[in-house]
Parts: structure tokens; sequence; C-alpha cells
């Protein structure tokens, strides 16, 4: 498979800049809210790592896997499956998406991307992030955006309730949406928390002929 496949080109959805989507869903009441919220930020703060397969689809249905690897604050790195010559990392400061076919490096500020609420703890969710009914107890529905700036996007990460993960919940996967409503969702399997794992896991090689050999 090749980057000329549309879904490998949803995979930048994850990262850009895009004018925010609303969802047509009630809020629910506000301590119903400031509860749901606080317990998402007890398990942001309380994961400094995740690693995890996952699948991404677009709104084709169109998937594609890889392996996820996390680590806070600011890390990540998507890489996906063999034959798909494309890779996503954050290095704390700036994500970065690396296309292999056509050698191309597009980069964003962590700040500016829907995942800067996935890889920061420390962001006040009450500020921008709004609970979702799901209809089920043991599932936690969150969206977040910046209302001063709905260019950044939105995304809708989806928890279930676990009492074996960090601050009972586990992440189950997220959506992320963009102006014309493109939707890119991922869903995660095999979540491991808190383990062992080195930053030269967000380590890349630049494929632009005149600086290869140079990591982000």
């Amino acid at each position: 498979m090749t980057l000329k496949n549309p879904l490998t080109r949803a995979a930048a959805f994850l990262l850009a800049p895009a004018a925010a989507a609303g969802l047509a869903l009630a809020v629910p009441a506000v301590a119903q809210s400031s509860n749901a919220l606080a317990s998402v930020q007890a398990h942001l703060k309380s994961t400094s790592s995740m690693t995890a397969d996952f699948t991404q689809t677009d709104r084709n249905g169109q998937r594609l896997t890889g392996k996820l690897t996390l680590k806070r604050p600011g890390k990540i790195r998507f890489q996906y499956q063999k034959g798909v010559p494309l890779l996503i990392v954050g290095d704390g400061s700036s994500l970065t998406m690396i296309d292999y076919e056509v050698k191309q490096v597009q980069r964003w500020p962590v700040k500016n991307s829907p995942l800067g609420a996935l890889l920061d703890p420390d962001r006040d969710l009450s500020k921008y992030a709004k609970v979702l009914p799901t209809g089920n107890d043991g599932v936690l529905s969150v969206e977040v955006k910046d209302p001063k700036r709905p260019e950044y996007g939105t995304i809708t990460m989806v928890f279930i309730r676990d009492g074996a993960s960090p601050g009972g919940l586990r992440l189950r996967g997220w959506v992320a949406l963009d102006s014309q409503n493109n939707r890119t969702r991922i869903d995660l399997a095999n979540q491991k928390f808190n383990v062992a794992v080195a930053d030269s896991a967000f380590k890349w090689t630049d494929p632009r002929p005149k600086q290869r050999g140079r990591a982000g």
C-alpha cells in the first residue's frame, strides 16, 4: 500500500490545524461533567507512557493499522503497518508527519493539534472540554477544542472505565474532525500503561535529500 491511498493522507488530520466541526449532542449536568473531566485529568496525570496497537479508519471506512507509542509530556509515535511509508512523531514540542514516498516533512506545534489534549497532562481540561452523553456508565466520551482557536481542530476521546488502568480509565480511542467534516477515527487495543519507553523511540530519519540522515 502506498500514500496514493487517501487514507494515508487522512493521517494528517491527526496533526494539522483544522476548523472545528461541532457535534450535535446535548451538554450533561455541570456536576456530572466536572466529575468526569476530573477523572480524565487524573488518568492523564497518572499515565507517564503507553503503548498500543491502533486501527485508523477514514470517513470511507478504509483502514490502516500500526503501533502507537506515547510518552508524556509531548512525545508520541504512530508507526504504520508494513508497506505504508508514513510516520508521525511528536518530540515534545512539535508534531511531524514524514512522508517517505514523496520525501516530504510537515510539522506543527503540539499546542496547535487536537492531540495536544492527550500529550499535555497539565492542561486544564475544564477550560476547553465537555463531556458527551454515551448512554453507558462504563464509557466516558470527552470532546476537546479551544473555543478561542477553533482552527486547531476537535478531538473526541473515548475512555472505558477500568479499575486496573491509571486513574480508573483506559483510553479506547478518539475521533478527529476537520472543517470539511472529514473524520479520522483511531481505535486502540492491547494498551500497556507506564512501561519503559526510551526517548530514542521518537527519533526519525529525514528523507529530504539535502538533509539525509538528520533526525527530528
